[in-house]
């Protein structure tokens, strides 16, 4: 059972995870390359399905980015 102490101590190793798993050059590599993807929907503007296409693709790309970078690992 896990006890306010015990997730205290937890929590600095979950963030040292994330902050490694976000740097890992594959996945900086996909999370910019989304973000630049959602930010080029926005400059060239949303005025078709298509677009609108695009901005979904590129936003389920990020969401599973940021999924795998705060995956935690039962063991």
């Amino acid at each position: 059972m896990l006890t306010a102490s015990h997730h205290k101590e937890g929590s600095p190793h979950f963030w040292q995870r994330v902050r490694g798993n976000l740097f890992r050059a594959e996945r900086l590599g996909q999370t910019v390359a989304s973000l630049c993807w959602i930010a080029s929907v926005f400059t060239s503007g949303v005025s078709s399905s298509a677009d609108w296409l695009q901005l979904f693709a590129a936003s389920a790309w990020l969401s599973a980015n940021i999924a795998a970078i705060v995956k935690t690992e039962e063991n």
